[in-house]
């Protein structure tokens, strides 16, 4: 019901519409625990908003009266797959909302890419579903965004998806060894002992979507295959799922070295983070230069994240943004080079 010309205390454009919530949603799902969800969605939306039993009253500028009918849609949409919404979910919704994409945000938060132990591993942004898609549309993706925006959790989680269905046979996850103020020759203990700290986040991430009592098989196998970036010269990889992690500390040659190891049936996805580069001084990142190299070759594609992506602790978003913010306010674009910082 829609009833245009609504008077008030807002002006003659404002509009009155009622949204009924179907009887088979819990009106608890949508609103939240005590009304949760209920205080953010009045908050985002400039507009008054009244609930009776499973009607929703909307009064508002026409503009933010639909889009708030549409948030209502979206969280039942979301409800209706089994999913539970939380603050976080809401917040996104919203987020996705604003950005007037075409994409429709239940579909974007109810792709599922891998399931284990009762948890499920899907985007949570709009970026990170194209991500997603980006990866199973193109033989070479490249995700270049700040930490804690999921990208290598994603590409992890698509490699072990299309390990599982057997689209490859074989998994392998490389970084390089370099990291700020750390040399591999000073490290205590065997090469094998130096070289682990610099993989454990991908060991994280597959215990995260494996039966950690399988990894151990699946190494010994060879089908999971963890290494340092130096470790991938004068080798072609066949039926392989190939990730590249913490690609900005790789140098040009050594970016070009991996990219050419690519061999049939395989495919590649390189992640990393332009502004968190640990190479020794006047080294260029080939991760940098990269996009210039290979803009316009067909079957590459390139992705950002923002902080907008950051799917870690809320604040986490809101730290790199404001690091974003006086990084372009002191210009240091040109000293980012050797900064040492957190990783994805």
């Amino acid at each position: 019901m829609t009833d245009s010309n609504y008077q008030g205390d807002r002006p003659a454009t404002a509009t009155r519409h009622t949204v009924v919530v179907p009887n088979s949603i819990n009106m608890v799902s949508v609103l939240g625990p005590g009304d949760e969800f209920l205080g953010i969605i009045e908050g985002a939306f400039d507009a008054d908003i009244h609930v009776r039993g499973n009607r929703v009253a909307l009064y508002g500028e026409p503009g933010e009266v639909a889009l708030a009918e549409r948030l209502i849609d979206e969280l039942v949409a979301i409800i209706r797959t089994g999913q539970g919404v939380t603050s976080e979910t809401v917040e996104r919704v919203i987020s996705m909302l604003r950005t007037e994409t075409s994409e429709r945000p239940a579909d974007v938060l109810s792709l599922n890419i891998l399931s284990n132990r009762g948890r499920s591993i899907r985007p949570k942004t709009l970026n990170q579903k194209r991500y997603v898609d980006s990866i199973d549309k193109h033989t070479i993706t490249f995700g270049i965004g700040p930490a804690g925006t999921g990208k290598t959790y994603l590409a992890v989680a698509k490699a072990v998806q299309a390990l599982q269905s057997k689209n490859v046979n074989r998994i392998i996850l490389s970084r390089p060894a370099v990291e700020a103020g750390e040399k591999l020759g000073f490290l205590p203990g065997t090469l094998t002992e130096k070289i682990d700290p610099y993989l454990r986040p991908l060991y994280d991430a597959l215990h995260d979507m494996i039966d950690p009592d399988s990894i151990p098989k699946l190494l010994a196998a060879g089908t999971i295959e963890v290494a340092p970036l130096a470790f991938m010269r004068g080798r072609s990889l066949n039926d392989s799922y190939i990730i590249l992690d913490e690609a900005q500390n790789t140098s040009p040659e050594q970016m070009k070295m991996f990219l050419t190891r690519l061999g049939f049936g395989s495919k590649i996805v390189v992640t990393g983070d332009v502004t968190q580069i640990d190479l020794p001084g006047g080294t260029r990142s080939g991760l940098k230069v990269v996009e210039d190299i290979l803009e316009g070759v067909e079957d590459v594609c390139f992705n950002r994240l923002t902080s907008h992506d950051v799917v870690r602790h809320r604040l986490v978003g809101r730290i790199v943004a404001a690091y974003d913010d006086f990084d372009a306010r002191n210009d240091f674009s040109g000293q980012k080079a050797g900064k040492p910082g957190s990783r994805s």
